[in-house]
């Protein structure tokens, strides 16, 4: 949707004198009636005047500065546009007002500009802190501040103020509005609609400034009464409402996207700008998506499907058929989510192979990572390491630094499933060094959650902590609620492995009141299979404080849910927990099936490390019941692969304490033989070691 070549060259090329005419020239009328209103103005007066676009506020300032009739009047310009923290006005036009160069000879007017910054520019927001402290100081003014003041705002700002700052709005003793010229509105939809982004410039914050200008030029652009929209100013607010949900959409602010897109398709609609809708019902997908509202976000997805198939716009599919497989993805519907990936991918490989366009190749990146997010989740992992390092070879090829941190941070989820801690660290490392670098402070959150998973297998149990609290700070902050439930069950893993029961049981129960009620509201699937995780664990806890009827409870209700969701890989640790349930118990028998259905499905999925665990455990069952050359076997196996992963704290801690009790017990040099073969060193050389 962009503007016409000849208008971009005409304004590029913008005379900024003739601008300076053009401005004054409209606005002569309301110029006269301000420079009227500051020739009869003393002491603490208050004035407003409303500018849209700062260059056209210099250009007032000069006027006025220039103009005859105010050569005996001093303005002094207060520019807040540094201070969007900004909270006390009049305290900093205090602090100021001794050290101005003020001629006594003359009147001093004070122009306060750049207060937008401080007052921001959503309507529906919150109690601006600058705008508070307006009414509230109102009365001190008049003592304090004894001069003229002229606040300079945009419009947006202006109404803010109004809504916000009523008393302090009910002071004022003139309003002047000035227009702006329609080449200056022209130039700015240039600069804002034409300007040079980047690919796939949604994944990263728009800005303020952005935002602020599109604001500015809807006011301009939008339909009033007594002025008869043209096509041309309607095509321009559709487009600025859409630009604009899709700007709030980049900020994580879902609510004011889904207002600007919704009004934008109700305007696309009446227009018939078919191939508009077709964009808003993509970016309105997007905006569900970011609410969990799967369901929802896939109908609009499918409506834009629709119209893009309808129309021939091939390129086009292959976008909405990217986001159905991401939906697809969130509702664990996996072969789904692979099909329509690789729909997108086809699509993309033959516009790029064709030389249609630089961004088919590059989107074949984002759609290569998400093909390798669906085989992380069917534990392929050397699949979806390839897929992830295709997809970072894209990005570095196009420069695209910021999406490397997302896949940076996926090649460490890899890493970390095949227990290579040390390259995991370092993934996420590299990845959150680029979010700080560009500002993504919510992003900085899930890295910051998986260094702690790195630094709990390391078992750094207080830089875990650290880690996840720093996270948890960030999705309160977002207000992303849902996330803080992961958070917190980590959290819950922590305090549990510094055996802080009743704290861990907390994390774990306020993770599953989260859980629940995302489960219960229906905004996500995966709340509800999230839920069966933080089961297994409050049943690890109740295990631990020997409630063992609660324990077992819970890893029942936990294995309903994976039972549900087909997660037929998960079901075996919560089987090997039952297993130790059935054992604490003295059920030999029931403990022994338990294990022995986890570890075929362990075997099934080729997981060798958990095996181990497992093998242990039927050494446990076998000890118990006085199999003691099974016991043996199962001990030594477990001992060979924890061997295999280095895992040198559980060897020293549970493996080679059993063997040794079971070796004193029975006197079995089979258990030394085979505990000197893991190891390298001589039967001899071991019993020494044993002995000493």
């Amino acid at each position: 949707m962009s503007l016409s070549k000849p208008l971009s060259k005409t304004l590029n090329s913008l005379d900024l004198e003739r601008e300076d005419r053009q401005f004054l020239v409209l606005n002569r009328q309301v110029l006269a009636e301000l420079l009227t209103f500051i020739d009869f103005a003393e002491g603490f007066t208050l004035g407003f005047v409303e500018v849209n676009f700062p260059p056209n506020v210099e250009i007032l300032i000069q006027a006025l500065k220039s103009d005859p009739k105010c050569q005996d009047i001093q303005f002094e310009v207060l520019n807040f546009s540094h201070r969007p923290d900004l909270k006390f006005l009049r305290d900093e036009i205090v602090q100021q007002l001794p050290i101005l160069p003020h001629d006594p000879s003359r009147k001093l007017v004070l122009l306060i500009r750049g207060l937008e910054k401080s007052i921001g520019v959503d309507l529906q927001g919150d109690y601006p802190p600058v705008l508070q402290d307006l009414n509230f100081v109102r009365d001190a003014y008049k003592r304090s501040v004894p001069h003229p003041l002229l606040f300079i705002l945009p419009d947006y700002a202006l109404t803010r103020l109004t809504k916000f700052a009523p008393d302090f709005w009910a002071w004022r003793s003139g309003v002047f509005l000035f227009q702006t010229p329609q080449t200056t509105k022209d130039y700015a939809l240039v600069q804002t609609l034409e300007a040079d982004r980047p690919i796939d410039s949604s994944k990263s914050p728009e800005s303020s400034e952005r935002i602020a200008l599109l604001e500015s030029l809807l006011m301009d652009y939008r339909p009033s009464a007594g002025h008869p929209p043209t096509d041309i100013d309607l095509n321009t607010c559709n487009i600025l409402l859409h630009q604009l949900g899709v700007a709030y959409l980049s900020q994580r602010n879902a609510t004011k996207a889904q207002n600007y897109l919704e009004n934008a398709l109700e305007l696309a609609q009446q227009r018939q700008d078919v191939s508009l809708a077709a964009e808003i019902y993509q970016d309105l997908g997007r905006t569900f998506a970011h609410r969990r509202s799967w369901e929802q976000a896939r109908l609009y997805f499918q409506q834009a499907l629709e119209i893009f198939i309808e129309y021939g716009e091939r390129f086009s599919q292959a976008s909405t058929l990217h986001h159905l497989g991401m939906v697809a993805q969130e509702l664990r519907e996996w072969e789904q989510a692979r099909l329509y990936f690789q729909q997108a991918l086809e699509i993309y490989i033959e516009y790029g192979a064709a030389g249609g366009t630089q961004s088919a190749r590059f989107s074949q990146a984002s759609t290569l990572h998400n093909l390798g997010a669906v085989a992380y989740e069917e534990r392929e992992w050397e699949q979806a390491r390839l897929y992830f390092q295709q997809a970072l070879e894209i990005f570095i090829e196009y420069g695209d630094r910021y999406s490397q941190a997302g896949t940076l941070h996926c090649l460490g989820m890899v890493a970390a499933e095949l227990r290579e801690w040390e390259q995991a660290q370092s993934y996420y490392q590299q990845a959150i060094e680029i979010f700080i670098e560009y500002g993504d402070r919510y992003s900085q959150a899930g890295t910051l959650h998986n260094l702690g998973i790195v630094a709990g297998k390391l078992r750094e149990w207080e830089q875990a902590r650290s880690y996840y609290q720093q996270a948890i700070e960030i999705f309160i902050e977002y207000g992303d609620r849902y996330s803080q439930a992961g958070t917190l069950h980590n959290l819950g893993i922590v305090a549990g492995k510094l055996r802080e029961w009743e704290q861990a049981r907390s994390y774990y129960q306020q993770a599953l009141e989260i859980k629940i009620e995302y489960g219960a509201a229906g905004g996500t699937q995966s709340a509800r299979f999230s839920q069966a995780r933080t089961l297994h664990n409050l049943g690890i806890v109740a295990g631990e404080l020997r409630e063992w009827e609660q324990a077992r409870s819970y890893y029942q209700q936990a294995i309903e849910i994976y039972i549900e969701y087909g997660d037929r890989f998960s079901q075996a640790s919560t089987l090997a927990q039952l297993g130790i349930v059935a054992q604490e118990l003295k059920e030999w028998e029931q403990a022994r099936s338990y294990y022995q259905q986890a570890i075929e499905i362990f075997i099934e999925y080729g997981d060798r490390y958990e095996q181990a665990g497992t093998l242990h455990q039927l050494g446990i069952v076998a000890e118990g019941v006085g199999e003691l050359s099974q016991a043996k076997s199962y001990y030594l196996q477990a001992l060979q692969i924890w061997a295999e992963f280095n895992d040198g704290y559980t060897i020293q801690t549970f493996s080679l304490p059993r063997l040794v009790a079971l070796y004193r017990q029975t006197q079995d040099e089979e258990i030394l033989v085979g505990i000197a073969s893991v190891f390298g060193v001589g039967v001899e050389e071991l019993r020494g070691l044993l002995e000493g």
